[in-house]
């Protein structure tokens, strides 16, 4: 039976609106231990790390906001992670802002490295994520964390778990996107990984485009680890997100990346993002959050 190690990152440290910190807690309220339980899994929950709130601290650096507070709590995830990782047990991470992404992948990536395996990551998102401090407009970190995982950006950061690059761009998809920033398009361009466009869904469809992501990566990679920021979904399906974005994922495409993930039997962790139940409706998005981790684990209609 598998083991599905839940985590809480409470942080909007790394985002512009408030809010996201409480993701976790919508999450955890919408039933997501007894969904998962539901479906034969052994269930554990670790509860949240502890986080200094923005009211706590100073902003040092406009262009990485609250990188210390940030640094820190990524390490601790990263470790606890590894630490599942090392047990053979399935870590599942509910954020919070994008940037709780550095520690779930570099604690996935310390293990990978010691064992000499390779990771993919299926980084499902409206946006690349893919800014420095140089290029980023707004200086909110979790803007960036999908470029500190392939070696961009503040050193504190790329060096949790280790000085090392945590995966390599080409063993990365991102799949939804919808808008970049003028210097992520570059840092993009130049690293190489595999993007998957609205755009292109709308042509080619999200069964053909998923097909496309596991033969380019899923199929090549030991673990793969998929980071789900709900406002790849179109905000009529999830209201309630950090940066919402129209023309997204409806109901139907994201249930079947997942459902697709599922059957592929090759995903190895998992974290959902930036849930904001402060402009959510009635907990909304945070339920289909929970509906959309029920499809990865297997949940069926028949």
């Amino acid at each position: 039976m598998m083991h599905i190690y839940i985590m809480g990152v409470p942080m909007d440290l790394g985002a512009g609106r408030r809010g996201v910190d409480m993701g976790p807690s919508a999450i955890r309220i919408a039933g997501i231990g007894d969904r998962l339980r539901e479906l034969g899994y052994k269930v554990i929950d670790e509860g949240d790390l502890t986080i200094k709130t923005q009211e706590e601290q100073r902003i040092k650096d406009p262009h990485a906001k609250y990188l210390p507070e940030i640094t820190r709590v990524v390490k601790i995830l990263a470790r606890k992670v590894e630490r599942i990782v090392h047990h053979n047990h399935f870590p599942l991470v509910l954020g919070g802002d994008h940037s709780v992404a550095i520690g779930t992948i570099s604690g996935i990536a310390a293990q990978a490295r010691k064992k000499r395996k390779k990771l993919g990551v299926f980084w499902i998102d409206a946006h690349g994520d893919f800014n420095t401090p140089e290029s980023s407009p707004s200086g909110n970190i979790h803007g960036m964390p999908l470029a500190v995982c392939v070696g961009l950006g503040p050193r504190p950061l790329r060096s949790v778990a280790g000085s090392f690059r945590k995966v390599e761009p080409e063993n990365v998809a991102i799949v939804g996107l919808r808008t970049l920033d003028g210097g992520e398009r570059e840092n993009i361009k130049k690293f190489g990984v595999k993007i998957f466009t609205m755009e292109e869904i709308d042509k080619y469809g999200i069964h053909r485009i998923m097909r496309r992501a596991f033969e380019q990566i899923a199929e090549k990679v030991d673990y793969l680890h998929v980071s789900f920021d709900l406002d790849s979904v179109d905000p009529v399906y999830a209201p309630g997100v950090g940066t919402p974005v129209k023309g997204g994922l409806d109901y139907r495409e994201a249930h079947l990346i997942m459902e697709m993930l599922a059957e592929s039997k090759r995903m190895t962790s998992l974290e959902i993002v930036e849930v904001n139940p402060i402009v959510d409706n009635r907990n909304q998005s945070a339920e289909f959050a929970v509906e959309l981790v029920q499809s990865a684990f297997g949940k069926k209609i028949l």
